[in-house]
């Protein structure tokens, strides 16, 4: 998957027709020209960020050669819209991320872990020195408000997708304790708390819903079973 794209230069305008283009013809040209111009350097200037990232430009992983090993990255929207996030990487096969997207409102966050195969040295190479060709995208794209999220959202809207951050695989001593493992760690914990929450069904705070258009409240059947016994002795007493 290419980490950049190529985007098409804008085209000159066309020569007048004819040797005896008037003046007119080459105000036109001029004018395309220059509209193309603002456009290519509008294309040059930095996009504005829409999300924050924690670590903001590195994947920490710990190295243990022949193991499937885990990352963190804690992903904040800092926009004042909803925003759609989405992971992107060279090495699809051996690398996924979890979640691989998703939809984040106005000051939003959730930490994404990402999961790596880490493969043995190669000629003596020292372990921790060992350079990670494999480079992981993230992408964004505003959207409405809140909605279900979908990967074709991306290519439906292509021409407003902004790239967030390329973050580059750093190599951390599995046995040596250090900030960045540290921290590694606690996000790990949070991501792994935050997704036994959404496992887990929500809590039944209101009344239950037995049918459409019945709600059935606790009160009201109290009463209604106080009202029955009253009848009932009542009747025996009579």
């Amino acid at each position: 998957m290419p980490l950049w794209g190529t985007g098409s230069s804008a085209s000159p305008a066309a020569a007048a027709e004819g040797s005896g283009a008037g003046d007119g013809a080459r105000s036109s040209s001029s004018s395309s020209s220059g509209g193309g111009g603002a456009a290519v350097i509008r294309s040059l200037l930095p996009t504005r960020r829409r999300l924050r990232l924690d670590p903001a430009s590195k994947l920490f992983f710990p190295y243990e050669p022949g193991k499937q090993v885990r990352s963190a990255v804690k992903i904040k929207n800092i926009s004042k819209s909803h925003v759609a996030f989405k992971f992107q990487t060279t090495a699809p096969k051996s690398c996924f991320m979890r979640p691989p997207g998703g939809i984040l409102g106005p000051g939003e966050s959730i930490i994404a872990t990402v999961f790596k195969f880490v493969e043995h040295p190669e000629n003596n190479e020292k372990p921790l020195d060992q350079k990670c060709k494999v480079k992981f995208k993230i992408v964004s794209l505003k959207v409405k408000g809140p909605m279900e999220y979908v990967p074709e959202l991306f290519d439906e809207q292509k021409d407003q997708v902004a790239v967030e951050q390329i973050l580059r695989v750093v190599f951390l001593d599995a046995e040596r304790q250090t900030p960045q493992m540290d921290k590694l760690k606690r996000q790990l914990a949070e991501a792994e708390a935050a997704l036994e929450a959404r496992k887990k069904p929500p809590e039944d705070t209101g009344p239950r819903i037995v049918g459409e258009g019945l709600v059935i409240d606790e009160w009201k059947e109290r009463r209604e079973r106080y009202l029955a016994r009253q009848q009932i002795e009542g009747v025996d007493s009579v």
